[in-house]
């Protein structure tokens, strides 16, 4: 048995030992430093137990504390845990529709808030994040640090917003580059839809590459109008308000690669939902090996005697009497 904070111990148990010296042994002595009156309501009476037992009953259950705080454990030294777990590529749509706010405050936001949940899903999964419009580009390789990876998505602001139409074929075809050497294929998908014909030809890409797409869509079926970067809605040729609306028809290709889709809710019950799906449609890999320090704790032991001690001692103090 080691103690993890044995300073504590040290510190505290050499100025108690002399405390416990001089109270048991050299009153008189102790008398020097503390006034008569002042012992005396410092001191325990003697109604109930006998003054010196009262004392070591005290002395013991501070005594216990301090190995309490010392942290007494048994160490067994270092452990090689098995991580495992899925490999999984995470993008973010950042087409011009996501700024449109018919979800609170705007569809970005709300997806970032949905991948964040979709991390804490996945405590130990391997994941990358892209983010794609006009193009795609990775944000993050694949990692397994859910911390930097919120980070990461935190950090993807409005300026990232590209107002050029949403290419999934290059989406698509960037994908395929990133889990090229992955088993099984799984492409997580945050967007509010896109065009029938580019929808096709994504289908086409990930269908051929044996790769399953999950969707989380945003946005709601009533649409919202597309808004530029100072906020203003965005007008179409005829001078009318564009209007962006969810398409579901994401959903479809989704399903059609053997994958699912959910519509983002505001509670987390949306993404789990989806986790589930995914851990059981495809069986965890090992992900790697990390190295733990494995030790038992034992400070709750001498805390609930030196607790047991003190109540022992609190309840043997004498009453005082009321005098008239």
């Amino acid at each position: 048995m080691s103690f993890v904070n044995p300073q504590f111990f040290w510190v505290m148990v050499i100025p108690l030992a002399i405390f416990t010296y001089l109270i048991l042994t050299h009153k008189d002595n102790f008398l020097q430093i503390f006034d008569e009156k002042v012992l005396a309501r410092l001191s325990a009476g003697d109604d109930s137990l006998p003054l010196v037992i009262r004392n070591l009953i005290m002395i013991l259950a501070v005594f216990f504390m301090i190995v309490a705080m010392a942290r007494p454990v048994i160490d067994h030294g270092d452990k090689k845990v098995t991580l495992e777990g899925l490999s999984a590529v995470v993008a973010l749509d950042i087409s011009g529709s996501m700024r449109s706010k018919d979800i609170y405050p705007n569809r970005l936001e709300f997806a970032k808030k949905k991948m964040v949940a979709l991390f804490e899903e996945m405590p130990t999964d391997e994941l990358s994040v892209i983010a794609f419009a006009h193009s795609a580009f990775v944000l993050a390789p694949f990692s397994s640090d859910k911390g930097t990876l919120t980070q990461i998505v935190d950090g993807v602001t409005d300026e990232y917003i590209n107002m050029a139409s949403t290419d999934f074929r290059a989406l698509g075809n960037f994908a395929v580059d990133l889990l090229e050497k992955k088993k099984p294929k799984i492409l997580i998908l945050f967007s509010d839809g896109g065009d029938k014909k580019e929808l096709e030809e994504f289908a086409d890409i990930i269908k051929s590459e044996n790769i399953a797409l999950y969707v989380v869509l945003v946005g709601t079926k009533e649409g919202a109008p597309v808004i530029d970067a100072k906020g203003k809605p965005i007008k179409d040729r005829e001078g009318k308000i564009a209007i962006t609306q969810r398409n579901d028809g994401l959903g479809e290709v989704a399903l059609d690669s053997d994958g699912a889709f959910v519509v983002a809710s505001s509670g987390s019950g949306s993404i789990k939902k989806l986790v589930e799906i995914i851990k059981s449609h495809h069986q965890n890999r090992e992900q790697g090996e990390i190295t733990i320090h494995d030790r038992e704790e034992y400070f709750y032991y001498p805390l609930g005697i030196g607790l047991l001690f003190l109540l022992i001692g609190f309840s043997s103090l004498p009453r005082r009497e009321n005098r008239i």
